[in-house]
């Protein structure tokens, strides 16, 4: 059994991150952690560059951008682990899956007029 569930870690001045954040916790048993409120064990886990996307953390694994959103698709609905299964056979998927992301996140001001929460980091 894992020491902890999983961890979605997203930008917490972000009002659409905030959103995706809470939906994936209000669908599965995940924990959110905020950027501010990273832990120094946490923050050495995540790779160089770990402002740039949300991540998706497990007790072994560290997953981010698109592969973040993925495996807390899989983690909150199992159903759906067989069909990325297939997606990751398919050359090209990680490349789509991961501009996918980019173009979304690259949008979320855009995004955040259609679902917002209020972020953590602007209380």
């Amino acid at each position: 059994m894992p020491e902890h569930p999983p961890r979605v870690v997203f930008d917490d001045d972000c009002g659409f991150c905030t959103w995706c954040a809470n939906w994936a916790a209000r669908h599965g048993d995940v924990e959110t952690v905020g950027f501010e409120q990273l832990t120094p064990d946490q923050l050495a886990r995540l790779p160089e560059d770990w402002e740039n996307c949300t991540h998706f953390l497990t007790d072994d694994a560290v997953y981010s951008c698109g592969e973040a959103v993925e495996r807390a698709l899989v983690h909150d609905f199992p159903v759906l682990g067989p069909v990325f299964a297939v997606l990751r056979a398919i050359p090209g998927y990680a490349w789509l899956r991961e501009r996918l992301y980019r173009f979304g996140a690259d949008r979320r001001v855009l995004l955040g007029k259609l679902a917002r929460d209020d972020p953590p980091a602007r209380r």
